[in-house]
């Protein structure tokens, strides 16, 4: 019996930054579907009357919601700036390699750019 050939996979390719990039659109958009439920948690706190949402407020400048807070706004900041590149590429925009390299770049900058700014805005009141 003759052995079929293996389908390429991952540890086949060499990562690539657009490789990297795509699985971490995905990944942000599962990070952004679970930490819309500290918002809902937030909206249902503030209907429920100020101790519920004091409640939610302690939580929220707690260590652990500081850090939940950051790393949804890392994510929300990632994701639309890479909608955006993905949006670039729908209208047939930057497929060459060296652009997909760069634009790649690009997002992951500003995305650290814009997430220092917002951060710095609510830490250096």
């Amino acid at each position: 019996m003759r052995e079929r050939p293996l389908s390429p996979h991952l540890m086949i390719y060499r990562w690539t930054i657009t490789m990297a990039m795509s699985i971490l659109h995905r990944a942000t958009g599962v990070a952004l579907s679970i930490g819309t439920l500290m918002l809902v948690w937030m909206l249902a706190a503030a209907a429920l009357g100020e101790d519920t949402f004091t409640q939610f407020a302690d939580f929220a400048g707690s260590l652990t919601g500081q850090v939940l807070l950051f790393g949804w706004s890392v994510a929300l900041f990632y994701h639309a700036l890479n909608g955006l590149r993905h949006l670039a590429w729908d209208v047939g925009f930057g497929f060459e390699i060296k652009t997909a390299k760069m634009s790649g770049i690009v997002v992951l900058i500003a995305t650290a750019v814009m997430t220092a700014i917002l951060w710095c805005g609510i830490l250096c009141k």
